[in-house]
């Protein structure tokens, strides 16, 4: 590859492509007679999505540094992550405890598997997965390739109008596996892809938890005012749990979305109605001094950043890593 760039740029142009359009030859030249066929009822394809593969490839210049870095990156997987990560990466829900919900119908699996060109570890929800590739091994380079599968689109939604409602009121919606809901595959392969390779980007990171601690247990000035320390370990735990649930790593939360955690009983009382408000909005002022989430311009969502995704699963990793597996390190 000499032009990634270019490269990049055919890919992407995928997403603005008119599929009905360009498969339109592909149709008659399998079926030159179809016009003649339905001449008296004209009826055109309608294409659809049987299944879909999203992958993000990080090229090694050196390939012993992949050789040496994948076998910890298949340890990891296998050993650390569980159910509700998978369920996260995936979009799906989970408690604030750490659990599976207990409305969770499905099955979660991880499995290892060895192949001629590598090795490949994939984590399955109910038959839409993430994976990791070792690929292309060469003496110039080599290729660690993150992969999500979207095989039952049901499992997802996309804001639309109803079908066959062009004016409609537009809301969430069950994934269709037309060619129309192609863009909001690609955007859910993305996101749960770049969160699956967010949460292995800890692995060879030489930062001890110790030092990630005394980071954000530092106060910080933002906007002109004193934000204290973070907590992770102690009274912001729950917050930090919150924000990286599945749902909000794929769509972002508001103040609200995180009101019906803390204070799950509803209320018609409005003067608590705006307690409750300014007690998130202080702590989303909290996440933001420290850069753990980001405001996303002209709405009123927030979206955990790469530095917060970094730093909040490796200590929420830690804090639920079994002893067991914590004592070979110490040793």
């Amino acid at each position: 590859m000499e032009e990634w760039g270019r490269a990049q740029r055919l890919l992407d142009g995928q997403l603005r492509t008119n599929w009905p359009k360009a498969l339109e030859p592909l149709a008659r030249a399998l079926n030159p007679v179809h016009a003649q066929i339905f001449e008296d009822f004209p009826m055109n394809y309608y294409w659809t999505t049987y299944q879909s593969e999203w992958a993000i490839d990080v090229v090694f210049r050196q390939a012993q540094v992949l050789r040496r870095l994948y076998p910890r990156l298949v340890h990891y997987g296998i050993t650390t992550l569980g159910s509700t990560d998978v369920l996260r990466y995936l979009g799906r829900p989970v408690r604030l405890d750490g659990e599976v919900p207990k409305s969770f119908r499905g099955e979660v699996s991880s499995a290892l598997k060895w192949r001629e060109e590598g090795m490949r570890i994939k984590h399955s929800v109910n038959g839409n997965s993430v994976k990791l590739y070792d690929k292309a091994f060469t003496a110039v380079g080599s290729v660690l390739r993150a992969e999500t599968t979207i095989h039952h689109g049901g499992e997802f939604r996309v804001y639309r109008r109803k079908e066959g409602d062009s004016k409609g009121k537009k809301s969430w919606r069950v994934l269709r596996g037309g060619v129309a809901d192609l863009h909001r595959r690609a955007e859910i392969s993305q996101r749960a892809t770049e969160r699956y390779l967010d949460a292995l980007a800890g692995v060879d990171e030489q930062t001890t938890l110790q030092e990630l601690l005394d980071r954000l247990g530092q106060p910080k000035q933002w906007k002109g005012r004193r934000v204290r320390a973070l907590h992770p370990l102690g009274g912001d735990r729950a917050l930090l749990e919150t924000i990286c649930r599945g749902e909000f790593m794929l769509n972002g939360f508001r103040n609200r979305d995180l009101q019906k955690f803390f204070f799950p009983e509803a209320t018609q009382d409005l003067r608590e109605t705006r307690r409750r408000s300014a007690w998130v909005s202080r702590k989303l002022r909290l996440l933001r001094a420290h850069g753990i989430i980001r405001k996303v311009s002209g709405t009123y969502r927030y979206q955990v950043t790469e530095t917060g995704r970094k730093a909040v699963t490796a200590l929420l990793t830690a804090l639920r890593s079994k002893v067991r597996e914590l004592l070979p390190e110490a040793a």
